[in-house]
């Protein structure tokens, strides 16, 4: 009975419907993994996630476009703690991965902890309660908003799971709401528009735009892509995984075990074209890049120029795609890289004179990725809005806390995206690390006591001048391209400056000097230095010159070889 369990063992129920121990915000991948930790690592069910779709999975329960697959392997793209054995490919497809996260969620009983079709509008801390209030509004039309349309939720720890791809980013085009046709942003997909026959255009070409486009490419008349800047690009080689081998991984697990830890070692090796533009691996993909070019445009210089980036490999995300190209050279689609001036009622016209009419037009225009908790307002510290700590772009200690907002972490915060390998190994060490911080949060509660940690200034702004250090002299800060990962003036604010193990022992433990304990709790921790934590190790023990594995692909298996300079 819930009744007969002690406080923070008890769920939410009616009577304390808006209070919580610890709100999360989003039901996605990082949200997930921080409620099971909540309850494995602090047996703590009191609490509350509050997500703004109607289902769990975040991006790719929103991501639903045509062609929408992960970048990483499959076997790579999963919880450590819940590794599956059935992948029916080796990079897995939107849908797989979906159903792959519902059944996490059930399995862990999480369904009961979440609030669906909950958008959080402001979050304020409470100096003298030690609490943040949340303002949540439910969505309008809906069963719950006839419960209640907004309302407030007390919670002793906030945690933010929203990440860095949930805002749909919308093009400063001029005429765009003047376009009859459909217009559909790839993060907001409309299944229910029939693509066969239609004439389409895809402004953008990035990592989404080239899983789109060969799949549409397949039905409509006419397809235009609008390209500002060409990119880096390898091959995929994507396979299907046998039932031979699915039911190898299911009977042998330890098989699937050695496969992850072969693939973690493979990407992280990849980190060295990031690191140096020289590297053997930045040539590398230099020469796959210049190899699938010929073999799809053998006597089209022109287009080769198009498609030949002047910049690093690794400043921009680097697209792995086996059938872009081959769908560039089809006779009904056109590449165009002429700036667009406007957007007429009928279609597209470009600053050198050249007019196309579309029924569709595609915005594969990205996410807001700079202002991580955009769109909701928040305030801490003596009433310190979030907005003012990140007047110069947002930025956080170890990519978790932040300064001014005590009792609040973040997932896939500033500065701890990767362009090398899978983010889940970064969400479980930000996830175990969190729980390390609201662990002394719910003692001192349990011992009707308050404590509010958050992190110094002094010691957040230290952090992160060694990082902007470290990032200047990485491929990112190419001065010849702009990505999502920087501002417009140059701050790199979204990716992490090493591999995936270096930030794993950054945070194995919690060093209590990083921060500022206030409360009548303060006790709990007392002259406690640090907290260990620990990691999940999953890479294997090689050598410091090279990586090699055999991987399995369905019945092939591919021999990867690299070798760091």
């Amino acid at each position: 009975m819930a009744g007969d369990m002690p406080w923070p063992e008890v769920p939410i129920g009616n009577k304390n419907h808006a209070n919580a121990a610890v709100v999360i915000i989003g039901a996605g991948i990082s949200g997930m993994c921080t409620a099971i930790d909540l309850i494995k690592q602090n047996n703590c069910k009191n609490f509350i996630i509050l997500e703004k779709s109607s289902g769990v999975g975040g991006t790719w329960h929103d991501n639903k476009y045509p062609g929408a697959c992960c970048d990483v392997w499959s076997q790579l793209y999963s919880y450590s703690f819940a590794q599956n054995s059935d992948w029916t490919r080796e990079y897995p497809g939107q849908e797989e991965i979906l159903s792959y996260l519902m059944g996490v969620a059930q399995e862990y009983k999480l369904y009961q902890h979440i609030r669906f079709n909950t958008t959080v509008e402001n979050a304020t801390w409470d100096d003298q309660a030690k609490k943040w209030r949340i303002h949540v509004s439910t969505a309008s039309g809906s069963k719950d908003a006839e419960f209640n349309p907004e309302y407030d939720i007390n919670a002793d720890f906030l945690v933010s799971a929203v990440g860095q791809l949930n805002v749909p980013k919308w093009p400063q085009i001029s005429g765009l709401k003047d376009f009859q046709g459909k217009l559909i942003h790839s993060a907001r997909w409309d299944w229910s528009y029939d693509l066969k026959d239609k004439k389409i255009a895809i402004i953008g070409n990035g990592a989404t735009a080239v899983q789109i486009i060969p799949e549409i490419a397949k039905v409509a008349s006419k397809v235009g892509i609008y390209q500002r800047t060409p990119n880096w690009l390898t091959p995929r080689l994507d396979a299907p995984i046998s039932s031979f081998t699915r039911n190898l991984f299911r009977y042998i697990p330890p098989l699937m075990w050695r496969k992850r830890a072969l693939q973690m070692d493979f990407r992280e090796a990849f980190y060295s074209i990031l690191l140096d533009s020289k590297s053997i691996g930045a040539d590398e993909i230099r020469r796959l890049h210049k190899e699938m070019l010929d073999a799809s445009f053998p006597h089209d210089d022109e287009m080769k120029k198009k498609l030949s980036p002047n910049y690093n490999p690794g400043c921009k995300r680097i697209i792995i795609s086996d059938d872009y190209y081959p769908t560039l050279a089809l006779p009904h689609v056109s590449l165009i890289t002429e700036k667009i001036s406007t957007i007429t009622g009928t279609g597209i016209a470009t600053e050198g004179g050249e007019a196309n009419d579309y029924d569709l037009i595609v915005l594969a225009t990205g996410f807001e990725t700079l202002d991580f908790m955009h769109p909701i307002s928040m305030r801490g510290h003596n009433d310190t809005a979030l907005s003012q700590v990140w007047s110069h772009g947002a930025k956080a200690l170890y990519g978790v806390t932040v300064s001014q907002m005590p009792n609040f972490a973040m997932l896939y915060g500033p500065n701890t995206n990767l362009g090398h390998n899978s983010i889940i190994l970064m969400i479980e060490a930000q996830s175990r690390y969190i729980n390390a911080l609201i662990a002394p949060v719910l003692q001192a509660r349990r011992q009707g006591q308050a404590l509010a940690i958050r992190p110094k200034s002094s010691r957040m702004d230290e952090y992160n001048t060694t990082l902007q250090s470290e990032l200047s002299a990485s491929a990112f800060a190419d001065p010849n391209c702009n990505s999502w990962y920087k501002t417009t003036e140059g701050l790199i604010t979204n990716n992490w400056s090493k591999n995936v193990v270096d930030y794993q022992n950054m945070i194995a433990e919690v060093h209590w000097s990083d921060y500022e304990i206030e409360g009548d709790g303060k006790e709990v921790l007392g002259t406690k230095e640090r907290t260990s934590i620990g990691r999940v190790r999953e890479e294997t023990l090689v050598a410091s010159n090279g990586v090699w594995g055999a991987i399995g692909v369905g019945w092939r298996w591919e021999v990867f070889i690299w070798f760091e300079a």
